[in-house]
């Protein structure tokens, strides 16, 4: 889907042209303006932004708007990323949709994006999910479908937020692209950058805040390293969400590693000893959470990792457990298995009902020849791994 821009009213007399799409800054204005005039154009130019996101307006190119495509510090984008949205086969009665690199390996988590500070990424997502399944997740019969991809911690313009308010969404079948700048830091001014453990979801399946689109499965991971910082040999993205819930699994269904054959993924957390495994830790829902790791701590610093002098490091709590909620994100970086060995190694929410509900996994940590220790298997006493279904009145779909 082409960028659109809000068409300027009276410009002034002299004035420069406008700044080409794609550029920087928004085109030279004048300094006063007539009220009545720039609502009416507005109103029109939100009018026909509607008729986009609809699919119904083809000609987008020809409309000149004042909305940059890219925010300040991206001149041109220095990667491209196809993304496509599917859906994936039910959980019970859930709904269960997945981002993926390639329509295949969707997945929910989605695939977890890296950047650099100081590199702008452009994603082109593209919308498979047929629009029966968006029709039958929406809430609000009058409200659009479409998914889309909202990031945090990282810098957009409001063509890229990924919002119905801002026209931002991928109607089925189509496609439009995203771009993100990890801004540096800027020491003079005192911006701390993006640096850190981020996340990207849906806020448009179902309704206006796409509840049911991140309650299907549409989220995934995103870090921002700074050059120099301690690179993992493994990431894994695990979001605790509601129902007591890992990656929207639960039980047994959280942890489905072959004990013969591992394979590392959004339900089989595995590292072989002494290899840094990074975790990005997010929180969905309504619930707080904890996240607790056995046998294995971490530095309370952006990466999990300590670095600089003795009497530096000597002020960074070294921790085991941390608060997440709603929104929240943050990285953890641990050697696996350093000092206790091989094991199965329990993560899980530290709140007791939540834990006793089901809300745990395992952290296989394999010997150095990528062998299973003994040992490990679920205790299938614990709540069922299925969803438990919604309290009554409840709205369908949400996170489980």
């Amino acid at each position: 889907m082409s960028a659109w821009r809000l068409i300027e009213d009276d410009p002034e007399p002299g004035a420069g042209p406008a700044t080409a799409a794609g550029g920087d800054r928004p085109p030279a204005r004048a300094p006063r303006r007539r009220p009545g005039a720039r609502r009416l154009v507005t109103v029109v130019a939100l009018a026909l932004l509607t008729l986009v996101g609809a699919g119904g307006l083809a000609a987008a190119d020809d409309v000149a708007v004042a909305l940059p495509e890219r925010p300040e510090g991206c001149v041109r984008p220095d990667r491209t990323i196809k993304l496509y949205a599917v859906e994936l086969p039910p959980d019970g009665t859930q709904v269960r949709l997945g981002y993926g690199l390639t329509p295949e390996t969707a997945s929910y988590p989605g695939p977890t994006m890296e950047m650099t500070e100081g590199e702008c990424l452009a994603i082109t997502l593209y919308n498979q999910v047929p629009a029966a399944t968006l029709e039958k997740l929406r809430t609000d019969p009058t409200h659009p479908l479409g998914v889309s991809l909202h990031v945090h911690g990282v810098k957009y313009t409001q063509l890229s937020d990924g919002t119905t308010q801002s026209f931002s969404y991928v109607p089925p079948g189509q496609s439009r692209t995203y771009t993100w700048y990890a801004k540096k830091r800027d020491k003079e001014k005192g911006t701390p950058g993006t640096a850190g453990y981020w996340w990207y979801h849906d806020h448009v399946v179902g309704g206006p805040h796409g509840t049911q689109g991140l309650g299907a499965g549409l989220f995934g991971g995103l870090v921002v390293r700074r050059p120099g910082d301690p690179r993992p040999d493994r990431t894994y993205t695990t979001v605790f969400g509601d129902r007591q819930s890992i990656n929207l699994r639960r039980g047994a269904a959280a942890d489905t590693c072959d004990r013969d054959n591992p394979q590392p993924g959004p339900s089989c957390l595995v590292a072989k000893k002494g290899e840094r495994v990074e975790f990005i830790v997010v929180g969905i829902g309504n619930d707080m959470h904890t996240f607790h790791v056995h046998g294995h701590s971490w530095a309370d610093t952006r990466t999990g990792a300590v670095t600089g002098t003795d009497a530096q490091t000597d002020q960074v709590p070294t921790i085991d457990n941390k608060t997440l909620g709603p929104g929240d994100s943050f990285g953890v970086q641990i050697v696996a298995g350093d000092s206790v060995g091989p094991g199965h190694w329990m993560v899980h929410c530290h709140m007791q009902f939540h834990s006793d509900a089901g809300m745990y996994t395992m952290l296989h940590v394999l010997d150095e020849n990528g062998n299973m220790p003994p040992g490990g298997e679920h205790d299938h006493s614990a709540a069922p791994a299925a969803a438990a279904p919604a309290p009554a009145g409840a709205a369908t779909h949400q996170h489980n």
